[in-house]
């Protein structure tokens, strides 16, 4: 039962992550492409954008993450896929030249 509860815990917590990796994904496209220089751009400013921010943070990232897709398809964006993630080789890898 034990070996149970750890399992999902550690299932819970990976999920959390990558939820939370895609809440911070989705915020650093629109911050990145959704600025511009015309005076209909609010950017960073956009309150959707801060709400799902404030979301994110609290931990509630499926309503952080709903938000920012939302505000990207109302902003006329195709929302990016989930960014996979980066693995680096260990300090021992022949990458290194070790």
């Amino acid at each position: 039962m034990e070996i149970v509860a750890l399992l999902v815990a550690a299932q819970l917590a990976q999920a959390s992550v990558s939820s939370a990796a895609r809440c911070a994904q989705l915020i650093a496209f629109y911050d990145r492409y959704g600025v511009g220089r015309s005076t209909n751009s609010d950017g960073r400013r956009n309150h959707t954008r801060i709400a799902a921010e404030l979301d994110c943070q609290r931990g509630d990232y499926q309503k952080g993450i709903a938000a920012m897709e939302d505000l990207l398809r109302r902003k006329a964006f195709t929302v990016p896929p989930p960014a996979q993630p980066q693995t680096v080789p260990p300090l021992e890898a022949p990458e290194y030249g070790v």
